[in-house]
């Protein structure tokens, strides 16, 4: 089979570094410039990815599409996909709830096949080996598969059903997100008692404790505009499933805290916890 071309929606840390992997397999890998900003477009140089003009001339030239976005634009930016009457594989493999998958499923289908997608672990860069959930329809998901073969991205099938992959990695980002949630609300508490070392020794005792792991927390305020709405989607999700989604909402609440600390990769441990405690 020759190899596809390959779109990614859009550029950002994970999504070029997803796509960097998905070239080995690939006769080109796109993304489009428009409407992207000076950040997306020295990441695609850097895993030297082809630029085009427009969405347009991408879905046009694509066999496969890989939407990589904030949650929250995913629904959007698959209906412009939609309205172009895209043909191809579509792999979402954004962080939305399985409902969002449904619905997204919906409006691509029947002219494009969607793959339900959900990427668990950290870019794919450095040593990293994220995993690739996948749900849908078999010979889509062996094209994807086929795409990320000996490479850092390491695909796990989930079975036809599209929502899966997207349930999984909110049941996982659920805890993952919070737990480094509560650390930095337990950290700020104990610190305002004069308690945070001593905090910090009691959790050491135990092993594999996201709070013996305080350095995080500034990296959690770095990435807090992409995490609330992840966990706001997660929450939309036990809704459906008749559970409470409280837990999830308030800690989505307490990120909205440090929107303003986007991608601050020089902030620090006293910064996030200044910030935390007085928005």
């Amino acid at each position: 089979m020759d190899q596809p071309t390959v779109g990614i929606l859009h550029p950002g840390s994970m999504g070029a570094a997803v796509a960097a992997c998905a070239a080995a397999n690939a006769a080109a890998v796109l993304w489009s410039v428009q409407g992207r900003g000076p950040a997306s477009a020295a990441r695609a140089e850097q895993f030297d990815l082809t630029p085009v003009p427009t969405l347009w001339e991408l879905l046009d030239r694509s066999d496969i599409v890989i939407s990589l976005c904030p949650p929250a634009a995913a629904e959007d930016l698959a209906r412009d996909v939609a309205e172009h009457g895209f043909t191809g594989v579509y792999v979402e493999a954004n962080a939305i709830s399985p409902e969002r998958a449904q619905r997204i499923a919906a409006l691509l289908e029947p002219d494009a096949i969607v793959v339900d997608g959900g990427v668990v672990g950290s870019p794919p860069v450095r040593g990293k080996s994220p995993a690739l959930y996948l749900s849908g329809a078999a010979a889509a998901i062996e094209r994807i598969e086929a795409l990320f073969v000996g490479t850092a991205v390491r695909t796990m099938v989930l079975g036809t059903e599209i929502g899966k992959a997207s349930a999984l990695k909110l049941a996982y980002s659920s805890f993952q997100k919070t737990s480094r949630v509560l650390v930095a609300l337990a950290v700020g508490m104990a610190r305002e008692h004069g308690v945070d070392q001593e905090l910090i020794e009691v959790a050491s005792r135990r092993s594999d404790s996201y709070l013996s792991e305080p350095e995080y927390i500034g990296k959690t305020a770095a990435r807090a505009w992409r995490w609330g709405p992840e966990l706001e989607e997660a929450a939309d999700a036990l809704t459906a499933a008749g559970l409470p989604p409280e837990m999830l909402r308030a800690a989505a609440s307490t990120l909205a805290r440090w929107n303003d600390a986007k991608d601050d990769s020089e902030l620090t441990l006293t910064d996030a916890l200044n910030r935390l405690a007085k928005p």
